[in-house]
């Protein structure tokens, strides 16, 4: 495989994690290779910080930084040097088997769409993002990539998040729920009830209108909407999170502490015991709402692997993103959506004739 080409000065945490990242990366999958792109002095100082000196990494120089609060297409179109236009253009060139960054979400998905184009068949490139929710995950899509969504880009997100969720994260037959206001079909507003009739005579597993309130019952594995609605589940899922997170803590807390003093009245020693078993269990519960675990997000649609990750990305995250993406440059998922929409566009022409 080629190596994945990561944006160094990319994120919070630029970029110290997110060489970290790509050393984390190389240790862990056999064969990987990793390209850095940005400031060659600023990552050959944090390789050196992290006493590097294996293989498998290389450093391309970058002069410009896309920042987080730049407008991105306008700092993509201005910052021709940036590592973000860099890094892409190694992918449209073949140099590069995918590309991977933490920064500015909307410049990765403005240079992806500018240099990588979208795929045959797609209309629209979209953002997948897996929820936890259970023994399996819950793929959205999309969450912010095409804010102002037809019926057909719909559509097209249900083909290509089933196939992520099957072929990335081993799911059988994925289930798709159209994201709605209620379950019935002709609730919604205009986008909603046309993408309801055009998934219904699909082909797809479709299981009808989802309510928000299902998302985390694990009552479909595909979850579609269009971007502007995506985005704010998302954030707002993200925010709860990290609230009832910091709530169980505090209530554990209490409750271990009470515990532990009833114990250590009749039997010394328990107190520190107890402690340790409730940090074991936050730590658990702490992993399974972390995003760091899943690394990052796919833009799929794009005729390449793109991975965007949170901008708060500490090392952990990075070295996840880059095998998220080294493994969906292997599987060829991209060819595999091409053949999808191709065989969805046939059925629909021939239900056409048919009628």
């Amino acid at each position: 495989m080629k190596p994945v080409v990561v944006d160094a000065m990319g994120g919070d945490r630029a970029p110290a994690e997110v060489v970290r990242g790509a050393i984390r990366a190389v240790g862990e999958v056999e064969g990987l290779g990793v390209d850095l792109v940005g400031s060659e002095d600023r990552i050959l100082q944090e390789l050196d910080s992290a006493g590097w000196q294996g293989e498998g990494i290389s450093v391309i120089a970058a002069t410009e930084e896309i920042g987080m609060g730049e407008s991105p297409v306008d700092a993509v179109r201005a910052k021709k040097d940036s590592s973000v236009v860099v890094g892409l253009k190694r992918v449209r060139d073949g140099e590069s088997s995918a590309f991977v960054s933490a920064g500015n979400t909307g410049a990765s998905v403005a240079a992806a769409s500018l240099f990588l184009r979208t795929l045959p068949e797609v209309t629209k490139a979209g953002i997948a993002v897996e929820l936890k929710v259970g023994v399996k995950p819950l793929i959205l899509m999309d969450v912010g990539a095409n804010v102002e969504a037809r019926a057909e880009h719909l559509l097209q997100y249900a083909v290509m998040a089933g196939l992520y969720a099957s072929l990335i994260h081993s799911v059988e037959d994925p289930s798709v729920g159209l994201l709605n206001i209620g379950e019935e079909g002709a609730k919604g507003n205009r986008l909603v009830k046309e993408t309801h009739d055009l998934f219904s005579g699909s082909g797809i597993n479709f299981q009808g209108n989802i309510e928000p309130v299902e998302l985390f019952r694990g009552k479909c594995d595909v979850v579609v909407c269009d971007g502007f609605t995506g985005n704010i589940v998302l954030k707002l899922a993200e925010g709860l999170a990290e609230r009832l997170f910091l709530l169980f803590e505090e209530g554990a807390a209490e409750l271990a502490s009470g515990i532990a003093d009833m114990a250590d009245s009749e039997q010394g020693g328990m107190k520190e015991a107890i402690s340790r078993k409730v940090q074991a269990g936050l730590s658990s519960l702490g992993s399974r709402i972390d995003y760091a675990e899943s690394g990052g997000a796919p833009l799929l649609g794009v005729n390449g692997t793109v991975i965007v990750s949170h901008g708060r990305s500490g090392a952990r995250a990075i070295s996840n993103a880059i095998q998220l993406a080294n493994k969906m440059a292997e599987v060829d998922i991209n060819g595999l959506i091409v053949q999808n929409l191709r065989a969805k566009e046939s059925l629909a022409a021939e239900k056409a004739a048919e009628d």
